[in-house]
């Protein structure tokens, strides 16, 4: 009996089997997580570029003594109110993340302030 345990070699099919299901298992549960993270990771590159937006457009703001009519004016040096080249403030304005919209991104209020808004993922994320 002993010698011929000793000659069996490999697996059986059932074991075979057993370990497929395992890893489809696996395979399963961490689908799911995956596809969370990348939202999160979206979502959290939509926040930062309103933010570096909104910082460009208030040092703007702070150096001309108003907003910029558009974001692309961040992106230009023009002169301030003493004639000095200021700028830009921006390198360019950031790329909306895959399945993001930067649609209304930038919008002047009637108060003198601005708002930024950008939407994806279930998710809309405004800054004033």
């Amino acid at each position: 009996m002993a010698r011929h345990l000793r000659n069996r070699r490999g697996f059986t099919v059932i074991e075979l089997m057993v370990v497929v299901a395992v890893i489809a298992i696996l395979a399963a549960i961490a689908m799911p997580l995956y596809a969370n993270v990348q939202s999160r990771v979206r979502i959290t590159k939509a926040r930062a570029d309103l933010r570096t937006i909104a910082s460009a457009v208030t040092t703007y703001q702070a150096r001309l003594g108003s907003l910029p009519a558009t974001l692309d004016d961040l992106t230009i040096t023009v002169a301030d109110t003493s004639g000095a080249a200021v700028g830009p403030f921006l390198a360019g304005v950031p790329a909306a993340p895959a399945t993001w919209s930067y649609g209304s991104l930038y919008t002047v209020n009637a108060n003198g302030t601005f708002t930024l808004t950008a939407t994806g993922d279930g998710t809309v994320i405004t800054l004033p």
